[in-house]
Formats: structure tokens, sequence, C-alpha cells
């Protein structure tokens, strides 16, 4: 290598080293100051107790007005909230007052044609109001009755048992009864035991089965809305239909829908007069039993169905049906016959009604 070349060398070198000298004579000579933020300190503000009592103060006098005037607003709320009730509750009396109005005054007519009751009994479960019937040709009771729960009326059979008989005094007496009154039919068999005709109805159920109409006999009774029912049936859901709750059997029927039916030959003139005991209704569901005095059993003396059928639409009667006569009729109130019974003596029978205070 020649000299040349090395002094050539060395002058690149020179050139490239250069800037690095430079920058470090520089820093050499050079003071460096780096200043660092010190943050201020914090300085709190003094507490004016005074003007924050004040404050307070102002704030929970206003809550105390706000409260005061929501308590009074609730207060006009509530005063007006019983007003509108008591004026809702007078309407309700109203109406309801309004809704029995027609009932009342179609039961003072009834009423009114009767007369004046000799004998009545009230209560929660029932009304029950005794009149006496002087007419032309017989003599005899109206019952009126308005049942008024399923406590107030029961058909009983005698001794409570199916084949037994019992008077209707029996009867009353032995369950406390206010008033008892003979019901259906009966026919006996040849070892002694009397058993309801036909179709019978007790507590919903059928006593001895369902017996189709025959020779014009009737089911009279009542149906689980103690409305009364009856009429002839060919099967037993025709019965069915009617929801019956309690009823008996007996011929015929007299009235339907205010107007009088036709009444079978046999039971015009056999027997012709007769002690009668009718089961009727008239608006508003209340029942109606007619009873009639007969002094025997000739047929002399005594109502006839025909008559019953007159009074019964001078009434004011919707349906009717004749319940067991002669010497079975039988009417009892507060524990003594009220009628006088055509066999001289009270008949022990299949079926009673009984009422209830």
């Amino acid at each position: 290598m020649t000299v040349n070349s090395i002094q050539q060398i060395n002058r690149v070198m020179l050139l490239a080293c250069a800037p690095f000298l430079g920058m470090l004579i520089w820093l050499l000579f050079v003071s460096l100051h780096i200043s660092i933020p010190v943050k201020s300190p914090v300085v709190s503000t003094p507490i004016n107790l005074a003007q924050e009592t004040t404050s307070l103060n102002s704030l929970l006098t206003q809550a105390n007005n706000d409260a005061i005037q929501t308590k009074t607003v609730i207060q006009q709320y509530f005063q007006l909230y019983e007003k509108s009730t008591a004026e809702v509750t007078a309407m309700l009396q109203s109406a309801a007052s309004q809704i029995a109005k027609p009932g009342l005054i179609y039961d003072a007519r009834i009423t009114a044609k009767l007369g004046s009751p000799i004998r009545q009994a009230t209560s929660g479960n029932i009304d029950i109001q005794l009149f006496a019937l002087n007419e032309k040709h017989y003599s005899g009771y109206a019952l009126k009755v308005n049942l008024k729960s399923d406590k107030a009326i029961k058909l009983v059979l005698g001794n409570d048992k199916l084949g037994s008989s019992e008077t209707t005094l029996a009867a009353a007496s032995r369950y406390g009864a206010v008033v008892g009154i003979n019901a259906g039919g009966f026919a006996d068999d040849n070892r002694g035991k009397r058993y309801p005709l036909d179709t019978t109805v007790m507590n919903g159920k059928y006593v001895n089965g369902f017996f189709p109409t025959n020779n014009d006999t009737a089911f009279i009774g009542l149906n689980k809305d103690r409305k009364l029912i009856g009429g002839k049936f060919s099967s037993q859901s025709e019965l069915d239909k009617l929801n019956p709750l309690m009823g008996s059997t007996f011929v015929p029927v007299l009235m339907k829908n205010g107007s009088k039916t036709s009444i079978p030959y046999q039971w015009q003139s056999s027997p012709a007069r007769a002690a009668r005991t009718v089961m009727a209704n008239y608006k508003h569901d209340q029942l109606l039993f007619l009873v009639t005095d007969g002094y025997d059993e000739s047929g002399n003396s005594g109502a006839t169905l025909a008559e019953l059928q007159d009074k019964m639409q001078q009434l004011g009667v919707v349906d009717a049906y004749n319940l067991d006569g002669g010497g079975s009729t039988t009417l009892v109130w507060g524990g003594s016959v009220i009628n006088r019974p055509s066999d001289g003596r009270l008949r022990p029978l299949a079926t009673n009604f009984l009422f209830f205070k």
C-alpha cells in the first residue's frame, strides 16, 4: 500500500467522524437544565356553618310545606272518594229497591186479594203467611211462601224410610218444622208397605227411579233454584233438563203459563168435590198452596178442581198442580192441624213437604 493511499483513507475517516467530535465538544461546554413541574398545594376554603345551617333550614321548611300540601291534596281526594262511594252505595240501594219494587207491588196485590193473614212467620230462610178462604161452595186456606234459602223446605219420606208412612203432623214435629203439608200420592203393597206414587225426587236423587207419565200423572216439585217445576214427562232426560231438587207425583196439571188446562174427565167427577191440596206459583217465583176442607169422602163437600182453577186465575197464578187430596189433605202450623181431615183422623202418608224458619 502506498503513502498516498494511506493518506486518502485517513482523510475519509476524519470526514466521517467530524460530526460526532463536534457534538461531543458542544456537550462539554453547554450546561443542560431540565425543569420538573411541581403541583401547587390545594388551599381549603373555610366552611361557614351559620350559612349552611340557614340553607338546610330553608330546605327543611320547603319540604315540610310540600308535605303539608301533599297531605291536603290526599285528604281532599279521600273525602271525594268517600263521597263518591256513599253516592254509589245509595244508587245501588235505590236500584235494588227499584228492582224489588215490582215484586213487592205484585205481592201486595196478591195479599190484598187474600185478605189479612191469620198467621205468619218470617226469618232469613222464609216468609210464610196463612190466609183463610171462605168461598161460596167451599172453605179452606191459602199458604203463601217465599223461600229465601235451601234450608227453608224439605220433602221427606214417612219416617225417612222408603215403604214407610207418617202423618204430616208427626213429620213436622219430628223435624221441628214450622209448617207441614201433604205431598204426592202413594201406593200400598200387600205387606202393608206404603210407597210414594211413581217419580219421587229428594235432594236431587230419584228415590224409586223414574216413571213416565201414566194416566195423566204429573211430577210436581222444585228445581235447584227453588222454583216450581212440573208436568208430564215421557223420559228421565226430559225431567233432568229442569234440574229437579225435590218433588212427588199426582194428577192432574191444573194451570200452565197462567192458563187453565183441561181436566181429565175422571177427575171432574170422581169425586166431584173433595178436600184438595194444590201447589202453585205466581210471578216472582213465590209459592202458593191452596188447601180446602172436605168433611167426608162422599164427594159432596170440598171444592171441585174447576173452582180451584177459577180461584187461582183470579189470584194471578202461573202454574198449578194437584197434590194428593181427600183424607191425605193436611195442613199443620206450629204443631197444630189447621184444616179438618176428611177421614176424621190424620192419614199416614208416604211423603210430606216441610217448611222451616
